[in-house]
């Protein structure tokens, strides 16, 4: 057990300082804390194998149960400050252009990831589910790392930044509804029939219609008698309550726990429950996700990468990265531009929105833990599946904060001054 405290220990540490790091260098905290976990996985292979290797005691910790309990923890409430972080009444409130650069900034990157997977995978019943989670992987967006740069830039009520955040607010509505979908697929084990299919797809409408009827008009009556005692910890706690039946629902209806999670968060705004208890519980639970569990979860995440797995298929990580960042700036850039933005205000949306970031980490978790990529293919491609979708979401985090800060920049002019297209 003391091994096991001191590994944690440890990676915390190396997590909080990496971290910090990176967001002094202008970059989010993730890339350094998933840096720790790629470092610490290099060190491990390394000098953590067998008998009285001087880094066993790392080894330990990485592999122990609680360590994946509290990698498990982390998703559960980045996907809950998700949720808290999104606003519905916002989403509704912005008009189809936002909604067009979302759709098309989901669709591109999904059939094209997934007929590029499909060339690499192993054939078989799992083929087409492990191609389509690439897809939907590849269709996720960062919201909060996009709001971050804008808010940085002074471009959050820019033409393009307003653009940019509510079509990012869509894509990863429509992106975990799609996942929603897949994880139902998952649990099946095959490739579903029509009547399978229709089944799937009314257990994950009944989930939304259960979760967003419960959320409108039940969970804003428990919190405003909840008020009444001024008690933050009663607040937190019918929200732990919230999130844990919701994640139970969705894994009950055959989806991902995360799932409950998110929409437990989703409704969670200041009208239903009030503008006091909204910022207690946003504080309270960002402290608890960004000071230890989700700097966890991210060095799991970096543990998990197998740089000799990506290795043995750089077309195959080379070609994940490309479609990456190209199909969200033509799915997304074009809409924009043919909904009325210059062009280079359109291509700044199509850079806002090639970030994958925590969500998009999050997402690739589920493939991990469901055990979907377990098996080599042609070029080591199904082995290195998760591998390069990982790094793909470090590369893509990485890369469009300064692509974005540099075309914004570039166009200045037409960013703030809030113009569109005669």
């Amino acid at each position: 057990m003391t091994a096991m405290i001191a590994g944690l220990l440890v990676l915390l540490l190396g997590a909080r300082l990496f971290g910090e790091a990176a967001e002094r260098l202008g970059q989010p905290a993730i890339l350094g804390e998933l840096t720790v976990g790629i470092l610490a996985g290099v060190a491990i292979a390394l000098f953590g194998i067998g008998d009285g290797a001087p880094l066993g005691w790392l080894r330990d910790a990485a592999v122990a149960p609680e360590f994946k309990f509290i990698a498990d923890a982390g998703v559960f409430f980045l996907m809950l400050m998700a949720g808290i972080d999104l606003k519905p009444r916002e989403i509704a409130q912005h008009g189809m252009r936002s909604f067009a650069v979302a759709t098309g900034g989901v669709l591109l990157p999904l059939a094209a990831g997934t007929g590029f997977a499909l060339m690499f995978l192993v054939p078989g019943e799992l083929q087409l589910v492990q191609a389509l989670f690439v897809g939907v992987t590849l269709a996720i967006t960062a919201v909060p790392t996009v709001v971050k740069v804008l808010a940085d830039m002074g471009l959050m009520h820019s033409k393009a930044g307003e653009t940019i955040v509510a079509a990012a607010i869509f894509d990863d509505v429509l992106g975990l509804v799609l996942l929603a979908v897949l994880t139902a697929l998952m649990q099946s084990g095959a490739t579903p029939g029509a009547a399978d299919l229709a089944l799937l797809l009314g257990k994950v409408g009944l989930f939304f219609v259960i979760t967003i009827l419960l959320g409108v008009h039940v969970f804003p009556r428990i919190s405003a008698r909840l008020q009444v005692l001024q008690i933050a910890s009663a607040e937190f706690g019918i929200l732990m309550v919230v999130a844990l039946a919701y994640a139970l629902l969705a894994e009950a209806l055959g989806m991902h726990w995360i799932m409950g999670a998110f929409m437990a968060g989703l409704y969670f705004e200041p009208q239903r429950v009030g503008a006091r208890a909204y910022a207690e519980m946003r504080i309270l639970v960002a402290g608890v996700t960004s000071g230890f569990l989700a700097p966890m979860f991210f060095v799991a995440m970096g543990l998990a990468v197998d740089l000799s797995a990506v290795a043995v298929a750089p077309v195959f990580c080379l070609g994940i990265i490309a479609i990456a960042v190209v199909t969200k700036l033509v799915g997304a850039g074009l809409p924009a531009y043919w909904a009325g933005l210059g062009a280079r205000d359109a291509m700044a949306v199509g850079a806002g929105m090639t970030v994958r970031g925590g969500v998009g980490i999050a997402v690739i978790a589920v493939g991990i833990e469901s055990g979907l990529f377990t098996d080599d293919g042609p070029n080591g491609a199904t082995h290195a599946v998760t591998s390069a979708l990982v790094v793909m979401a470090i590369v893509t985090t990485l890369l469009a904060p300064p692509l974005l800060k540099w075309i914004l920049r570039q166009g200045s002019g037409s960013a703030s001054s809030k113009s569109e297209r005669g």
